[in-house]
């Protein structure tokens, strides 16, 4: 089968399309015909290997993913499932060394795995479990009640949207930010308060809660820098692993988003909320899968709006 990935780490120009044996299915595992991989910043880090070093590391070809959709092919022995060979499905995928979503196939946890959502195409469903179990798991994590207030930053992004949209639907009041061009994007994704994005943010977050938001998911990577706008002995969901120390008894809480690649209950709920319309599916462009190398250029360059998506 034809894959996507890095032989040595480097720049954009290192992907190239890899010719990988078929995947076999095993027990409890099934194997998906993938028409369509989001392209994320995790993916970006894994071709310049910040994911793979040392002795310990597997041979290359990397194959970098986390999200793929198309249709169920085979199904292993052991799996309990009301999913059919046929189906349109999307997965999380965790990456390791060949192994990833940029690959005309994929062998995958059942629990990894749930149908597309009626209406939307592979394309569209490619851009949802990583990002929305991420947004997911942050919201798990803060334990936050209804009416309490929520901060999010890179709301434009597709975490930060998935973060607004799934807040909102949990009765939080949220407060985002936005460059001036993005205003009406984040005000339509259902934020309460949309507030300038930049270093001016936190202070900007305390003028509109003067006690302090309860929690923030910073999806904009501020770390100790957003802790200004949050309560005494609030919560900072992080989603890059940052374990910062923080005064007046807020604590930071990273959001590893492989801990939920089996939480198909999850990830199922995610697909209803898509057909609901409690969560958009952000298509920014596509791209044919030998052309990776550009979509990561893309990605890298900033400003992308919804998720770059690869079609195999």
């Amino acid at each position: 089968m034809r894959a996507v990935g890095v032989t040595e780490f480097g720049g954009p120009e290192k992907l190239h399309v890899v010719e990988l044996p078929d995947p076999v299915v095993g027990p409890g595992h099934v194997r998906i015909r993938v028409h369509a991989a989001a392209v994320n910043p995790t993916d970006t880090g894994l071709r310049a290997g910040l994911r793979h070093s040392g002795a310990d590391a597997p041979p290359p070809p990397y194959v970098p993913g986390m999200d793929a959709a198309g249709v169920l092919e085979e199904i292993g022995e052991g799996v309990d499932t009301d999913l059919q060979v046929g189906d349109h499905v999307m997965a999380i995928v965790v990456p390791s060394g060949s192994h990833g979503a940029y690959a005309e196939q994929i062998v995958v946890p059942v629990e990894s795995v749930a149908r597309v959502p009626a209406g939307a195409s592979d394309v569209q469903a490619a851009t949802l479990p990583m990002n929305g179990l991420t947004a997911r798991l942050a919201l798990d994590l803060l334990g936050l009640r209804p009416g309490q207030t929520l901060a999010v930053t890179g709301a434009a992004g597709a975490v930060g949207g998935y973060a607004v949209q799934l807040g909102k639907a949990e009765g939080l009041t949220v407060i985002a930010d936005a460059s001036p061009a993005d205003e009406k994007l984040v005000a339509e994704l259902g934020a309460d308060v949309v507030l300038p994005r930049g270093e001016g943010y936190p202070a900007a977050v305390r003028e509109a809660a003067p006690d302090g938001v309860d929690a923030v998911i910073d999806a904009a990577l501020f770390h100790e820098r957003i802790v200004p706008a949050v309560r005494d002995g609030g919560t900072i969901a992080t989603v890059r692993g940052h374990k910062g120390e923080a005064e007046r008894g807020i604590t930071f809480v990273p959001v590893i988003v492989r801990s939920y690649s089996r939480e198909q209950a999850k990830l199922d709920r995610l697909r209803r909320q898509a057909e609901e319309g409690t969560v958009t599916l952000r298509v920014a462009r596509t791209f044919p899968a030998d052309q990776a190398a550009e979509a990561h250029r893309v990605l890298e360059a900033g400003g992308t709006r919804g998720r770059l998506v690869l079609e195999f």
